[in-house]
């Protein structure tokens, strides 16, 4: 449920603009072509992480010190959180015009549960409106096989309240019997007017006031000795800040989605996960890596 990481950060922010620049926005081709060059560049590391043969995890090809830091957090029972940044094949760093892009990395262990039973339990998308507060309602549209086209209404409450309904693709993936991995990308997002009144209804896609137009979220999942390494990068696209009150929003964009990323975590964590491993009766091994 990585999309609760970006949004109370996005509708927190958004929320801080002048009015006139608050009321709406509109996502533009040349804002959408960058930002697919910026996933493109973000999966192709991705993939050649879970292909290589010297890590799994994205903290084993992060540098030594940062690596470590998260280790130590995660080995405390602690939730690591970083921001992210993807360069283009020049080292360069992107320029999103008209947009911004939000990418954040938590990882955290679940203890004493099993890679399947943790899976199953993510991939039971009738029961997400239960178990995570931003989601009003939730149900899988289809499946075939590993992959999951889901809808979710979403509702975030900061400052003002904003809702959406959306529809995500998620793929599974089961890389060996101790690492398995997903991608879920949005298909569409409409921002909802008047929410739960007679007179409710959708914005037009794409044009609405910019909270959040597009929300990639890439998971990682390892199977150690004390149970299972959690990995969660979240890529989102909002409208951008004008630059007059830049240094008043910022603050905001990171220190709310580390906030919301920890209680997305723990929430896996702290829930129903410790009966998992019971019913699943699968054991559980050591990862090789």
């Amino acid at each position: 449920m990585s999309v609760r990481v970006l949004l109370a950060a996005l509708v927190t922010s958004a929320t801080l603009l002048p009015a006139a620049d608050a009321s709406g926005a509109e996502l533009r081709k040349k804002t959408l072509t960058v930002w697919e060059r910026y996933i493109a560049i973000t999966e192709a590391r991705i993939e050649a992480e879970i292909e290589s043969r010297d890590g799994f995890l994205v903290r084993d090809f992060l540098p030594t010190e940062e690596a470590h830091e998260c280790t130590r957090s995660i080995d405390a029972g602690e939730v690591c959180v970083s921001r992210m940044e993807t360069r283009d094949a020049s080292g360069r760093k992107f320029s999103i015009p008209s947009g911004m892009v939000h990418h954040w990395l938590g990882s955290a262990l679940i203890p004493d549960v099993s890679l399947g039973a943790l899976l199953k339990w993510l991939q039971d998308y009738s029961q997400h409106e239960e178990r995570f507060s931003d989601v009003e309602a939730s149900r899988l549209v289809s499946r075939e096989g590993d992959v999951f086209e889901i809808f979710l209404r979403l509702k975030q409450d900061s400052i003002v309240t904003v809702q959406f309904n959306t529809e995500h693709i998620v793929e599974y993936r089961r890389h060996s019997p101790s690492e398995a991995s997903s991608r879920s990308a949005t298909t569409r997002i409409a921002q909802l007017e008047n929410p739960g009144e007679r007179y409710e209804r959708e914005r037009p896609v794409g044009n609405d006031s910019g909270f959040l137009w597009r929300l990639n979220s890439y998971w990682k999942f390892q199977q150690v000795a004390e149970g299972v390494i959690v990995e969660c990068e979240s890529v989102g696209l909002s409208r951008s800040i004008p630059f007059a009150v830049r240094w008043l929003v910022l603050p905001f964009t990171a220190s709310i989605p580390r906030e919301s990323m920890e209680r997305t975590l723990l929430s896996i964590r702290n829930g129903s996960i410790a009966t998992m491993s019971a019913r699943s009766g699968e054991p559980k091994t050591r990862s090789q890596n």
